[in-house]
């Protein structure tokens, strides 16, 4: 369902689409929302967002304020404070009362800053930093063809039975067995991050020589059940290793938010 092509930015667009996912927001212990009538919009450069029919939010928790945002694709935006208790997360839910014409599909619905929030939850399997993106595919395959991660001008990575991850959007990741990995290069960092289509990664920085690499490799100990066969095997950021090899040939380095200036 397009919500609106702007003659003058052709290339942005803002597409609302029902979502068949029961989704449900708490805030300090409280559910504040929970619908299985969602909309899921996707615009040019943004992550998806849910948002709900107001009918199923609980607006008791909310209290309107003066904030006000304008989006050209959308409209005039209003805000809502949301508090639970003692707790109060200011300016954190939005809506657009009265939506350009093109946007229409959208009145009457409310949509909350995700951080800002305590738990996000489809049906009953908890999501984390941001909505799930039904058009965003991850694919973990078995290959046999060599890979080697070059790094400080030494290989601290040889592999035939690497894992090759294709998610959209995204270069190749090549998660490598920690047998064969260089474990002893290695050190344990205490960096996490998330990522809603793998699970929570955990990371090590790379001595190699007099230099460390912080944060270089990455694993996630314990992935969501989509993706259980990269558990704990490594992976590395092809932006900042020398080279990564794979039957020999050195994969073309793509810039991305991980690169190194």
């Amino acid at each position: 369902m397009p919500l609106i092509a702007d003659p003058n930015s052709p290339g942005h667009r803002v597409i609302a689409e029902p979502s068949p996912r029961r989704v449900r927001v708490a805030f300090n212990g409280e559910t504040v929302a929970e619908s299985e009538h969602m909309l899921l919009v996707h615009e040019t450069g943004l992550l998806p967002v849910y948002y709900f029919p107001r009918g199923d939010v609980r607006m008791a928790h909310l209290v309107p304020t003066d904030h006000g945002t304008h989006c050209p694709y959308k409209g005039d935006a209003s805000y809502w404070t949301v508090t639970v208790g003692d707790r109060s997360a200011k300016n954190a839910a939005w809506g657009y009362e009265a939506p350009i014409e093109e946007a229409v599909a959208i009145a009457g619905h409310i949509a909350f800053y995700w951080d800002r929030m305590d738990h996000w939850y489809e049906e009953d399997e908890e999501i984390v930093v941001h909505a799930r993106d039904p058009y965003s595919r991850v694919d973990v395959v078995g290959s046999s063809r060599a890979v080697s991660v070059i790094l400080g001008g030494e290989e601290v990575a040889a592999t035939r039975r690497a894992l090759f991850l294709y998610e959209t959007g995204l270069p190749t990741r090549y998660y490598i067995p920690r047998e064969d990995v260089a474990m002893d290069r290695l050190v344990p960092s205490e960096t996490q991050t998330r990522c809603p289509y793998k699970g929570i990664a955990s990371y090590y920085s790379a001595r190699v020589g007099d230099r460390v690499y912080r944060d270089i490799v990455w694993t996630y100990p314990e992935p969501i059940p989509e993706c259980s066969r990269i558990k704990d095997t490594l992976c590395f950021f092809n932006e900042r290793v020398d080279e990564i090899l794979v039957g020999g040939q050195p994969v073309p380095k793509v810039r991305t938010k991980w690169s190194e200036d």
